[in-house]
């Protein structure tokens, strides 16, 4: 049986979950297309896998910093079958808070394999755990 392209960027965005986890922010490189841009939950940008892995690297030397996850709720492909839309939830912990939000993830089909072309978070959120 062959695997949907929507299940296929389900499980995609599930390994990425699991990478942010363990902090192996380089792993997380060929999930990201070279040009790709991050508009993250302040509004700030990051153009370019280097400078989004470098974000990941940074934020993972924080000692308060847990995890994101991002959680899939739908996924929209276009007529052709070689872009998809990914909209869902997200979830940032840290030590001392937790913050959520929604994001849309654009993705692109390169030689057979879905990357991530763009992401924007918005942060809708906060709160100090206790």
């Amino acid at each position: 049986m062959a695997t949907t392209p929507e299940d296929a960027i389900r499980a995609r965005r599930k390994l990425t979950n699991r990478l942010i986890a363990r902090h192996a922010a380089e792993r997380l490189r060929p999930f990201f297309l070279r040009d790709a841009t991050v508009i993250v939950g302040d509004g700030s940008l990051i153009v370019g896998a280097d400078a989004v892995i470098a974000a990941f690297a940074a934020q993972f030397t924080d000692p308060g910093f847990i995890t994101f996850v991002r959680e899939t709720g739908t996924v929209e492909l276009d007529a052709a079958g070689e872009r998809a839309a990914e909209a869902g939830r997200w979830t940032g912990a840290w030590r001392d808070q937790e913050m959520r939000g929604t994001y849309l993830a654009a993705w692109r089909k390169v030689t057979g394999q879905w990357m991530i072309e763009s992401e924007t978070f918005v942060t809708l959120g906060w709160k100090r755990p206790g």
